[in-house]
């Protein structure tokens, strides 16, 4: 409702993974940089974990949309899943049909992988929230990084989560799976010197005529009160937005967000 008032063309701070809403901090660049790097080069088993709300989903989001079409993905977002049900996810992905059992998928997949590692093809399963994955699904996981030459993996894995993933890869069972971990990243919360550009990224994606719609003192309000967390930042952004032009305010100011943060 409050589009036309402030010229907008979209919801600037939508709380869904938008890609194209992807603020490029250097936690951000890093992250992506080692997602790409270890898909180029066969690294295997990836890590990537963040705080909730930081934009984990929304950077998986971004990896998958660089990858050209010799790269074949399946993107788990259930971690809930059965080991039956993980199996069918992929090989509904992978386009593998007819399996008549779990070893009789394997052998397909084994094949499949193969073929299009012999062609210089990258296969990637990509599983959100892997917090809250099941130890047996963990283990399936490992056993998935035995496709493999002498020299590189053939399926590429990446792990992304809360930080409660980093303490069950910490658990002396899942130590076989820890060992095979070739690259670890981190997104972690904007910094208060990166809010204004957060915004301002965001309100030129929708297609804003003007970037500076929040004050000083309002984006260093919201700072403090998100504590640099994009989810809580995209909340507090919007409500204020509702609140302004409720108000018939063309400008958010702290005295907004401050109400907003309090309701």
């Amino acid at each position: 409702m409050y589009l036309q008032y402030y010229g907008l063309k979209s919801i600037p701070f939508s709380l869904t993974p938008d890609p194209r809403f992807l603020y490029y901090t250097p936690s951000h660049r890093e992250v992506l940089a080692n997602l790409q790097y270890g898909i180029q080069h066969g690294k295997g088993l990836i890590v990537a974990t963040g705080e909730v709300g930081t934009g984990k989903t929304t950077v998986i989001r971004a990896i998958m949309s660089r990858l050209d079409r010799s790269v074949l993905t399946s993107n788990i977002v259930n971690p809930g899943l059965s080991v039956d049900e993980f199996y069918q996810n992929i090989a509904g992905d992978f386009a593998i049909d007819e399996h008549k059992s779990k070893s009789d998928l394997l052998i397909r997949l084994g094949k499949m992988l193969a073929l299009r590692h012999s062609r210089g093809l990258r296969t990637v399963l990509i599983v959100d929230e892997a917090q809250g994955l099941s130890r047996e699904l963990l283990e399936e996981i490992r056993l998935l990084l035995n496709f493999e030459t002498d020299t590189e993996k053939q399926l590429q894995i990446i792990l992304s989560g809360q930080p409660e993933l980093r303490e069950k890869l910490n658990h002396p069972g899942l130590r076989q799976l820890k060992q095979r971990i070739s690259l670890r990243c981190e997104i972690k919360p904007l910094k208060s010197d990166e809010i204004s550009g957060y915004l301002r990224k965001r309100l030129k994606v929708a297609g804003a005529a003007r970037l500076d719609l929040f004050t000083s003192d309002a984006i260093d309000l919201i700072g403090r009160a998100s504590e640099g967390i994009p989810r809580l930042i995209n909340n507090i952004c919007d409500n204020a937005l509702v609140s302004g032009y409720a108000m018939h305010k063309k400008l958010i100011t702290a005295g907004i967000v401050s109400d907003v943060c309090e309701s």
